[in-house]
């Protein structure tokens, strides 16, 4: 079986081709940070407006790179949210209509669920059962994964999902946008003896995070000590350990809860070198596996929504010729295959 992915939930144009026997055959991602980077964040209908120039032609491209012709597909999914509404549906009436036209079945597929999915795109893949730690712009969360579609949440953000709490901490630094990658390249230079910034939520029982006070602290901290360089940095490197410590913690007691011994950490955040390093060091000391996608594929991309939907298509679920999208979209309303 062979399958076209689309992504487009916000920034990104992901377009991909996932075989079930030779596996990702093609793949290409068109980033819009430099379209939304001046208004320091992103436009829902700017990013609408993109998806509908490059999805038709990325389509092209992958097909060609793949050596693919409509005949040689099986399906095709696409990501119905959650997300920005605009976006969602240029994703999806291209699906749709590609579909109907090439006379294939389309899938709808749930956005957080590919990402979930991604660390699958490569070996070793973890095995169920896992805790799932999903970190992004919009979401924060850790779930226990008995298989596809079987997610029990076990935690959440109260307010600020990590990604978001990146970004908003960046442009009090006025470092630009993207905030995670900038605050990353800054934290290198940073000093890790000047500031300890709290550890949010974890002075108390559970596994729910908070990130906004974190934000607060760090815009009260340059208030007080000024934004020369090496302050900046400092405040980078403080902000940076904060979330990644935070984290981990949290995900000690998902593991020592459900007393599941692998660790699944996807999404846009996970792509962050110093969170992996931590969870890294954590799994050695609990004897858990940890495992996260290629950094390629920590990002929105069409590879993930091909690999889910390969598998929902496989179980029999089609998507109606009545079509539409969900940007909130809780992810226990999926149905377990």
């Amino acid at each position: 079986m062979r399958i076209l992915g689309i992504e487009s939930s916000c920034d990104e144009t992901g377009i991909a081709i996932y075989d079930a026997d030779k596996g990702l055959l093609a793949h290409k991602i068109h980033s819009q940070i430099e379209l939304h980077a001046v208004y320091g964040g992103v436009v829902p209908e700017l990013a609408s407006r993109d998806h509908i120039r490059k999805t038709i032609p990325l389509i092209r491209q992958v097909m060609l790179e793949a050596d693919t012709t409509p005949e040689q597909l099986h399906g095709i999914a696409y990501t119905a949210g959650p997300g920005l509404m605009g976006a969602l549906l240029v994703g999806a009436s291209i699906g749709r209509s590609l579909a109907y036209a090439w006379n294939i079945p389309a899938v709808a597929i749930h956005h957080l669920e590919g990402h979930l999915l991604a660390p699958m795109l490569d070996e070793p893949k973890p095995a169920f059962p896992f805790i799932a730690l999903l970190v992004s712009g919009g979401h924060t969360q850790l779930m226990e994964v008995q298989g596809v579609g079987d997610y029990r949440m076990l935690g959440c953000t109260l307010d600020d999902a990590a990604g978001e709490a990146f970004d908003k901490t960046a442009k009090l630094l006025k470092l630009g946008y993207p905030g995670g990658p900038k605050i990353a390249e800054l934290a290198m230079q940073g000093n890790p003896d000047r500031y300890k910034f709290p550890r949010p939520m974890t002075n108390r029982p559970g596994i729910d995070f908070s990130f906004s006070g974190l934000k607060t602290f760090a815009l009260n901290t340059l208030h007080k000590e000024g934004d020369d360089p090496q302050t900046k940095a400092d405040i980078a490197l403080a902000f940076e350990v904060a979330v990644a410590e935070t984290m981990v913690i949290k995900c000690r007691r998902a593991i020592e809860q459900t007393k599941l011994k692998r660790l699944v950490i996807a999404g846009g955040v996970s792509a962050n070198l110093r969170l992996r390093q931590r969870l890294e060091e954590m799994g050695a000391k609990l004897g858990v596996e940890v495992f996260y996608p290629r950094q390629e594929f920590c990002t929105d991309n069409g590879a993930m929504i091909a690999y889910a939907g390969l598998l929902r298509l496989q179980a029999g679920e089609r998507q109606g010729t009545a079509f539409g999208a969900r940007p909130r979209w809780p992810l226990d309303e999926l149905s377990h295959l």
